[in-house]
């Protein structure tokens, strides 16, 4: 798993907005599982603004309330109370069908654990999305040429016929970031993105992610080391499900090693 130390040029910092407008807020955010006396609260009222273009990391000890928010902000899960605007849509209350369908058109998900399926090639992993996305119009064709052009775009046109067995790590996870951009999302949530992989594979992800935020894709990245932070713009740290502090890394280039 990737550590930080202090002798690596990273990215330069900050974010870029796109155009000003709020892709997320939540106010007053509860979630709680079990009920009375056994009753937990996972988040305890989150107030949280994140920007179109915008590259946050989410950190926080095991417990903190992180995995919880990401599953909402995700729509895999509805708060306990509290409401979720997402590109000012209210999506806190929506019932299971619909926020599949929001998962599915605005959401791209980067998981750990890359979650390919074996049996398919990297581009067939990649149109996954476009096949449960009942608003493409895209012919089988069409939907292939579109796959290949984003397997493109992360470095891997050359690796489209290959399984996940016959992948690196890194390959894999470049893999799981094009098949989360392939319908155009509005938002990247990236769960651990590197915490199974080796420190020259995570610093090549870590940039990818970098050049998706220069392009003006929204990136929220779970994380729980600094090192990797800092390659956000912005780091919000949760504690006890409450948010403990939110700021700006800065402009400017920081030196980091995985």
């Amino acid at each position: 798993m990737a550590t930080a130390s202090s002798d690596r040029s990273v990215r330069p910092l900050g974010n870029k907005r796109t155009n000003g407008r709020l892709l997320i807020e939540t106010a007053g955010l509860v979630k709680t599982y079990g009920l009375g006396k056994v009753a937990v609260q996972a988040l305890r009222g989150v107030d949280l603004r994140v920007g179109a273009g915008e590259f946050v990391a989410v950190m926080g000890p095991s417990g903190s309330g992180k995995s919880t928010l990401m599953n909402i902000l995700g729509c895999l899960d509805r708060p306990t109370s509290g409401t979720y605007a997402l590109d000012g849509d209210d999506v806190s209350r929506l019932n299971r069908q619909e926020l599949a369908a929001v998962r599915n058109r605005r959401i791209g998900f980067v998981f750990q654990s890359y979650n390919l399926l074996g049996r398919l090639t990297a581009v067939k992993n990649v149109q996954l999305p476009l096949l449960y996305n009942a608003d493409q119009t895209l012919s089988d064709e069409e939907c292939e040429r579109k796959a290949l052009e984003v397997l493109d775009s992360v470095g891997l046109a050359d690796r489209a016929g290959h399984r996940p067995n016959e992948l690196s790590g890194g390959q894999q996870q470049r893999v799981a970031i094009a098949r989360a951009l392939v319908n155009s999302p509005s938002l990247i949530l990236a769960d651990e993105p590197t915490g199974n992989l080796d420190t020259r594979a995570s610093e090549e992800i870590l940039d990818l992610l970098c050049q998706l935020h220069d392009r003006g894709v929204t990136v929220v990245m779970v994380t729980h080391e600094p090192g990797i932070a800092r390659y956000a713009g912005r780091v919000i740290d949760l504690l006890d499900g409450l948010v403990s502090s939110d700021h700006q890394n800065g402009p400017t280039s920081r030196r980091s090693k995985i």
